[in-house]
């Protein structure tokens, strides 16, 4: 399945990327064990350990967000400390369907996006990055 790179408009535009940057930003659908359901919007990151979404998304869904076993994280900034707590949902990515264990946070930014990452993400899938085509392509891994 080949999804389109998502186009960014920039506020302030640069010499260095111009008045847009393309980011690797595919739709998922959510759900977890009950008929709700959410769309949501996540950017691929090679570089995330692990898949992570807003506490309001498992909220909506109707999940206990700190009952999950909790899990400390940090990233490139220099804050430390962030928790997510680790419940199972099941992913829906281009018509295909799949359980994975994900974390959920109070410490995302509101104005970001969710994160895939390698577990739960690219131990499900091989994925190619094309920035020349503008194109992200996702394979099923064989088992």
């Amino acid at each position: 399945m080949k999804f389109p790179y998502r186009k960014i408009r920039l506020d302030d535009a640069s010499g260095f990327f111009g008045g847009l940057i393309l980011k690797p930003i595919i739709p998922v659908k959510i759900s977890a064990g009950n008929c709700k359901e959410l769309n949501y919007e996540v950017l691929i990151d090679s570089g995330a350990d692990f898949c992570i979404f807003d506490a309001d998304v498992g909220e909506y869904l109707g999940i206990d967000i700190n009952s999950g076993e909790k899990i400390t994280f940090g990233g490139i900034q220099d804050r430390k400390g962030a928790a997510a707590f680790m419940h199972k949902v099941v992913l829906n990515i281009g018509g295909w369907s799949y359980s994975a264990i994900v974390g959920f946070s109070h410490d995302i930014a509101k104005q970001g996006f969710g994160v895939l990452g390698q577990k739960g993400f690219f131990d499900n899938f091989v994925v190619k990055f094309d920035l020349n085509k503008e194109e992200i392509e996702l394979r099923e891994k064989i088992r």
